[in-house]
């Protein structure tokens, strides 16, 4: 049973998946997308479901450091609504606040690797910390199921 974790921007989606067990969580890619133009890669999403084997997705929900919630809240609430009207399979959100600058900090003191590098993974790895935080939290999905 694995799930999905994703964070979604205007331009890509970070992909991530969790182990078979729902203990870690595992970069996979990043996806274009571009909101503007109404293309949200769910083709790719579709063959990574499949190829995975996924039972359900996390999304980022990228609050406000006050809590509150802005559009790209929405934008996020919105993709998770077409996965659930494409797939047929459960969603639940976590609170992302901070996981790309975390992402961003963990590439520049652990890997070294210049702006341009960090740029082409710092999604995918966001995901995966998205995903990590969800398990770590024992996330309500995994419970549901069980």
């Amino acid at each position: 049973m694995r799930l999905m974790g994703m964070d979604v921007g205007s331009r890509t989606v970070g992909i991530s998946v969790s182990d078979q067990l729902g203990w870690t969580a595992q970069g996979v890619e990043i996806v274009p997308i571009n909101e503007d133009e109404e293309i949200f890669g769910i083709e790719r999403v579709k063959e990574l479901v499949k190829e995975y084997d996924v039972v359900g997705f996390v999304l980022g929900l990228p609050k406000n450091m006050n809590n509150t919630e802005g559009p790209r809240v929405e934008a996020a609430r919105n993709y998770g609504k077409l996965l659930e009207e494409t797939f047929g399979l459960p969603i639940d959100f976590q609170d992302e606040r901070l996981t790309t600058v975390e992402a961003e900090r963990m590439l520049i003191e652990k890997a070294d690797t210049s702006r341009s590098k960090r740029k082409k993974v710092i999604d995918k790895l966001a995901a995966s910390l998205i995903l990590e935080n969800y398990l770590n939290g024992h996330g309500k999905l995994i419970d549901r199921l069980k």
